[in-house]
This record gives structure tokens, sequence and C-alpha cells, in this order.
């Protein structure tokens, strides 16, 4: 194993360890939704308005499935990082192993089913339809790269479950440029439409999944698994699923929320599908520290655990809160002033109508950033300490609060309500989050409190 290919999260100064690991973390969510943004202006400024609204439109039920998938891989991680907390390598492999196979049955399960269903799901969102066609020809296509968007993620998570942020990004950044001139390629110069930029998408996440399979290979000697490692085992498999699956559903509930939220925003018509498509783009850039933050305190939170470290778990709690609080601050002061004008980022020129309405929401979503920032630490932290079945619940709060605005209040006030739906739904979510952080500490205390209920807590997760 290369000396410094793994980093150890139980010791040191909390602080520093934060930064350091979230940094590159946050590079690499930048790159991310860099690339995500680029496909988006690129279809806005050379396909149009239309095709804008139709890629827009996709945007809550690839974010159902997508999601499930990368939660479910995030969720496979934390038993890892459990095992190496614990210096348990044997154990580490063996559950590396069986997440492999649960990903491969999840992957093709998956495809065909969303396939299948895809157009039956179009239509009942009410998706306008002038731009129904291009909307299903784009998600049918990225949905059948979900074999890729488990490969990168499955493997990108393990690799930071031992440590080692700034790999998967380097991996993330390359995938972003070759993504980048996939779709001007294959808009300009193979005029593809829509199709063009999902797979340009695809085809750049599955080389950025197989670049991971061979530094894996190549610098972890510690995950060169054996033979016998290979087997699959019934409750290595259980605790796999009882980590990722609540994880995954937490995305897809609150996935049904956005869904319902965009059914409502859908009969609003194209204008208002293009104003939160650009919208949601330009804050999801914003929101990449708070994706940071959270997958910082998955990994911290697993190794220490794995440690019986839970003096550093709140230590590291509230540095990183901290520094929800102070991004919260800045990210809030920037959209407030530029956020109108981003707006001609996506067509070239930008209706005054579409420059108001993403200069409204951004304003107003931005300024409940800090529950963001505590949605994402709180939850992805208890994930990490392995009470992942509380993200469901924190998922379902998301859910109620955007249903309701979509069920009652977009119908009755427009626009303005869809911009406060996330806000109340981040809000319901640490309403429940924050005591569960308190709970869930209080009883690993316990748990720790006794010697063979540590062994045998350590055995299971």
């Amino acid at each position: 194993m290369a000396k410094n290919a793994t980093r150890d999260m139980t010791v040191g100064s909390p602080m520093k360890l934060i930064l350091g690991f979230s940094v590159p973390l946050l590079m690499g969510f930048l790159f991310q939704q860099f690339y995500s943004l680029v496909d988006t202006v690129i279809v806005g400024k050379i396909l149009g308005v239309d095709a804008l609204a139709a890629v827009g439109s996709t945007g809550s039920v690839n974010f159902m499935v997508i999601g499930f998938c990368m939660g479910v891989c995030s969720g496979f991680s934390i038993p890892i990082a459990h095992m190496f907390g614990a210096k348990d390598y044997v154990g580490m492999r063996k559950y590396v192993a069986n997440s492999v196979w649960l990903s491969g049955v999840f992957a093709v399960v998956m495809t065909i089913a969303v396939c299948v269903l895809c157009r039956s799901i179009l239509v009942w969102m009410k998706t306008p339809s002038d731009i129904i066609e291009q909307a299903y020809e784009y998600i049918f296509i990225i949905f059948l790269g979900i074999p890729v968007t488990y490969l990168y993620n499955m493997l990108s998570g393990i690799i930071r479950s031992l440590g080692d942020a700034k790999t998967p990004v380097m991996f993330l950044v390359m995938s972003a440029v070759l993504n980048i001139f996939l779709d001007l390629f294959l808009i300009l110069v193979i005029p593809m439409g829509v199709a063009g930029a999902a797979w340009a998408t695809v085809i750049s996440q599955g080389v950025s999944g197989v670049c991971c399979l061979f530094y894996m290979r190549k610098k972890f000697e510690i995950l060169h698994i054996r033979k016998e490692e290979w087997k699959t085992e019934l409750q290595l498999m259980k605790n796999l699923c009882n980590m990722g699956i609540p994880m995954g559903l937490q995305y897809s509930v609150t996935a049904i929320g956005s869904i319902i939220l965009q059914t409502a925003v859908n009969t609003l018509g194209s204008l208002a599908v293009a104003s939160i498509t650009a919208s949601n783009k330009i804050g999801m850039f914003f929101c990449c520290p708070y994706d940071a933050m959270g997958s910082t305190m998955a990994t911290y939170g697993g190794q220490n655990v794995g440690a019986k470290r839970l003096d550093r778990v709140h230590q590291g709690m509230k540095a990183c809160v901290l520094l929800g609080a102070v991004y919260s601050v800045f990210a809030f002061g920037v959209l407030s002033l530029f956020g109108k004008d981003l707006a001609h980022l996506f067509v070239d020129s930008a209706d005054p109508k579409l420059s108001e309405q993403v200069g409204q929401f951004l304003f107003i979503s931005s300024m409940f950033y800090f529950p963001l920032a505590l949605v994402n630490i709180v939850r992805f932290m208890i994930q990490g300490l392995g009470f992942s079945k509380f993200a469901i619940l924190a998922g379902v709060c998301e859910m109620v609060a955007r249903a309701l605005a979509g069920f009652l209040l977009v119908p009755r006030f427009g626009f303005i309500a869809a911009c406060y739906a996330s806000p109340l739904a981040w809000i319901l979510a640490d309403l429940f989050l924050i005591p569960a952080y308190f709970h869930v500490m209080k009883r690993l205390s316990r748990m720790f409190g006794l010697e063979e209920g540590t062994r045998q807590y350590c055995k299971s997760v």
C-alpha cells in the first residue's frame, strides 16, 4: 500500500483533518457541477430554451434514480470505513467484495426497470407536450448509464473511506474536461441534440470509474482481495444493505417530493421550468461546499466510531458546523447581489421574466443556506456513525415539505411558492436531524460503555 494513499482521521486536529479532506472533495464537486453547468449552458445556448426546459424537467426523476445509486454506494462504504478505523483489514476486504456483488445486481435490475418506466413517469409528471420527446430522449440515455454510475460511485466511495479524498477528484476533473469536449463534439459536430449531452455525461463518468479501478489495483495493496475473500456472505450483505438501502432511499424519498413539486411547476409552463432549471444549476454549484462537508463527515464519523473515539466525533461536528455557517453568509452575499445576472449564462438574450425569476429563486433559497448546511453535516455524520435508517426519516421530512408545496402552494401562489419549497424542506429536516444526532451519540455512549457490546457493534457494522 502506498504510504500516503490512506488517511487516518482518528488522530490529529479535527478542523485540520476536515479542511484537508473536504477541500479536495469540494474541488471534485465543483468540477462535477461545472460540467453539469456546461451541459446546461451548451444546451440552452445552442439548442434553445425548449431543450433547456426538456433537460431541466427530468431533474427530479433523475435525482430520484441516480441519487439512489449514489446513496447506496455511500452506504456501502461506511462499513468499510468502520473496518479501516478498527484496523480489521480482512473484514474490510470482505465488505469490499460483497459490495461489488451487490452493486452489480442493483445496477442491472435498476437499469431495466427505470428504462421501461421512464416515459410513463414523464407523462405522469405532466411534462409539457412541446418538450416531452426531448426530455424522454435525454433521461433514457442517462438511465442506460446506471451501471457506470454504480462503478464510479462505489469505487470512489471505497477510496474515500480509506481517507484518500484527492484521487477521486483527479479522475472527476479529467472526466469533467472530457465531458465538455464530448458535449461540443456530439452537439455541434455530430448534431445529436439533447442525446449528445446525455451520452457525454455517461461516457465521461464511465471513464472516471475505470480510472478509479486501475488506481485501486495499483496503489492499494490493502485492497487486494484474496480468492477466499470473494465469497458472498449473507451477514455482510445484510449489513451493507442495512447501510446502503436507507441512504439510497433517503435520496429517493426526498426526490419524490421534488417530483411532486416539479409536476406542479410543469403546469406553470416552459418558461417557469427553464427558470427553475437555471436556478437549480446555479444553486447546486454554490451548494457544493455543503456536499463536501457532508461526505467528509461520513468518513470522519465512520473512522472514529470504528476506533471508538466519540469525543472526536463531537469535536468534528462543531468544527464543521462553524465552517458551514461562515460559508452560508458568503454564498448569500454573492447570490443576493448577482443571482439575477447569472441567468444570462444559459440563453443568448435572457428573457427579462426568466432573469427576474432566477434572481428571485436564488435570493430566497440562499437566505436559508445555513439550514441546508446542517442537513448535510448532521445527516452524513449520523450515517457515518452507522445509523443510516435515520436518513430515511429526514428524507420523509423533506418529501412532505416539497409535496405540500407542490399540492397546495404552487397551484395557488405560483412561482414564488416554488422558491420557498426547498427552504421549508431543509428546516423541517433539521427539526428531526438535530435531536436525532444527540440521540445517536447517547446510544453509542451506552454501547461503548460495555466492552462486549462495543465488540459486537464493530463487527455488525
